[in-house]
């Protein structure tokens, strides 16, 4: 068992064997410029500050043989999955399925969906396509940690207040220790980002704990760690 001493509200003890690092959503419309996330006015900045930090922690779970995860929001192109409550969402012309400036937004198989270059899932590491906003909403996510025994999770990815705090929310519900990495998660609104953590880690760690990426990196192994036949 490993323990990060300076996580919040309280020092977050896992196993290696029965954790995965979950990306989520780490996609070109969200992060890159000119892409959708910045044609509506957005600071990608405030994301693309996560791309670093992650890159090494990803590197660092890879060496480890933590099991790794990849999320990407979005929907079948056409649009079947997406409900009317959230395809009437944002400005006309700038709404799921319309075009934008890396293809069709939200829509799967269009260069916007996709994962940032930084970031590229290596073969044979999972990615979930969610239709909602929480990664285990409408899809197999459940059933694939649960095939790997996985009871903990260090969570990354964008953004903080939205697609992250759900899928806490829902881990959390599900029986799963959360860890959020808060140099590896990004808002576009730097107070949401703030107020997101700490609701995260408040009354005791309501939904789950919070430290920095930095402080796992101290404790994780070099060598990649048995996986739990339990």
């Amino acid at each position: 068992m490993l323990t990060v001493a300076a996580a919040r509200p309280f020092p977050y003890t896992f196993d290696p064997a029965t954790t995965a690092l979950l990306v989520i959503d780490m996609q070109r419309d969200f992060l890159e410029p000119g892409g959708f996330g910045e044609s509506l006015g957005n600071d990608v900045g405030q994301l693309r500050r996560t791309i670093a930090p992650l890159t090494t922690l990803l590197a660092a779970a890879r060496a480890a043989g933590l099991t790794i995860v990849h999320t990407r929001e979005g929907h079948l192109p056409d649009l079947s999955d997406c409900p009317p409550a959230k395809l009437n969402r944002g400005l006309p012309s700038k709404r799921i399925g319309d075009p934008g400036p890396k293809g069709r937004i939200l829509v799967r198989g269009e260069y916007g969906h996709d994962i940032v270059d930084e970031l590229a899932p290596l073969p044979g590491e999972p990615v979930i396509d969610k239709p909602g906003k929480g990664a285990f909403h409408a899809t197999g996510l459940d059933a694939l940690l649960a095939e790997r025994t996985i009871h903990s999770l260090l969570v990354t990815g964008v953004t903080t207040e939205v697609c992250v705090h759900t899928t806490v929310r829902e881990a959390n519900d599900r029986g799963y220790e959360c860890l959020v990495l808060a140099d590896c998660v990004g808002s576009y609104f730097p107070e949401f980002h703030r107020v997101g953590l700490d609701m995260i880690a408040a009354q005791g760690g309501i939904f789950g704990w919070v430290a920095d990426s930095t402080d796992v990196l101290a404790v994780l192994p070099t060598t990649p760690v048995l996986q739990s036949s339990s």
